[in-house]
């Protein structure tokens, strides 16, 4: 297991200094690609989506993580939609098992896919037997207006009576027991069950969360965003993101490129990754996404009225950035975007 000090930022600070967490946990992002296109996506994932995650990155990047972390390294499997490469999730699986890297902390669906009662028990049994420990099925009005309700219900009771009901979570359950038919909604309707579930359970407004959803919430002055800076996010991040592609983002910050597994080991990223190691991050860690406004506006970006979170500032900033090829490498990928 790695030693704090090892950080380069942690190695410099003083002892009273808060530290950067060791990261004890991957989400390996399979694929971009989903038959959904939820307007809450942070990764803004959707049908026209691309990207097919190895079995070596996955390995490779499960491998450091156990440097990282030791015992305590939790591996989850999510997208897009997994099950939409089901013959590559259980390639990784089978071959992390073969490397005894231990079992899989959790793998995320949608639960299209569970069409019948024979394919259900036919995967869910194969998840069982490749150890997996968790499965964890997304059910909301977002996915609402894509997917039918009849497999997700199926899924979560065959899943319950082959995994065990505490090897199953249900996200959110509230929603699987009474769905919204949101597909015969009007645009306005829709809207406004966007906001009632919000109020519910708070969004991320990142990927395509910054866009729609965002725009329906939004009432922060921008100057009430000038003290808000990242330090306490980067440094307490738990984990990282890895896409398909091997971009490696901190925490939940999609479309951050803060180093690459198919290029250096994660135990090593984490060993370099500091603020002081690229000016975009400096910026953001010190300044928050404010502090990027005076570059971006020389530049032509324009500003709105207001905004609904610091993160819905970052990515609106990020996507000027991206759309003028600006800030590359580390503002990308154009599945991000």
């Amino acid at each position: 297991m790695t030693e704090l000090s090892e950080n380069i930022y942690n190695s410099r600070a003083a002892r009273n200094e808060p530290k950067f967490k060791l990261w004890r946990s991957v989400g390996l992002l399979l694929t971009y690609k989903c038959n959904c296109a939820c307007e809450f996506c942070y990764y803004n994932c959707g049908p026209e989506k691309n990207g097919l995650m190895s079995v070596d990155t996955a390995i490779s990047a499960w491998q450091s993580l156990k440097i990282l972390a030791g015992d305590s390294a939790k591996i989850h499997i999510t997208g897009g939609e997994p099950f939409l490469y089901w013959d590559r999730l259980q390639e990784i699986l089978e071959e992390a098992g073969n490397q005894n890297l231990g079992k899989v902390d959790l793998i995320e669906t949608n639960g299209f896919w569970a069409t019948g009662e024979k394919i259900t028990r036919q995967r869910l049994k194969k998840l069982d037997k490749l150890r997996v420990r968790r499965l964890k099925i997304s059910t909301d009005p977002f996915h609402q207006e894509y997917l039918d309700i009849e497999p997700i219900r199926r899924l979560a009771e065959i899943a319950s009576e082959i995994l065990g009901h505490e090897r199953v979570l249900v996200r959110w359950r509230k929603y699987l027991d009474d769905p919204i038919k949101m597909k015969s909604l009007s645009s306005a309707e829709r809207e406004q069950k966007y906001i009632s579930a919000m109020n519910d359970y708070p969004c991320r407004f990142t990927g395509r969360a910054a866009g729609q959803l965002a725009g329906l919430v939004a009432s922060k002055p921008i100057e009430v965003l000038a003290s808000a800076n990242c330090k306490s996010d980067l440094l307490g991040a738990k984990g990282v993101h890895i896409d398909p592609f091997g971009n490696v983002f901190s925490g939940t910050c999609s479309g951050i490129i803060i180093g690459n597994v198919n290029k250096t080991g994660l135990d090593d990223i984490w060993k370099q990754f500091g603020p002081s190691g690229n000016e975009f991050i400096s910026t953001l860690f010190n300044f928050g996404p404010y502090g990027l406004l005076d570059e971006a506006g020389k530049l032509g970006y324009k500003k709105a009225k207001v905004y609904a979170s610091k993160c819905h500032l970052c990515t609106h900033i990020r996507r000027f950035f991206f759309d003028n090829g600006l800030k590359q490498p580390i503002i990308g990928p154009a599945e991000c975007y």
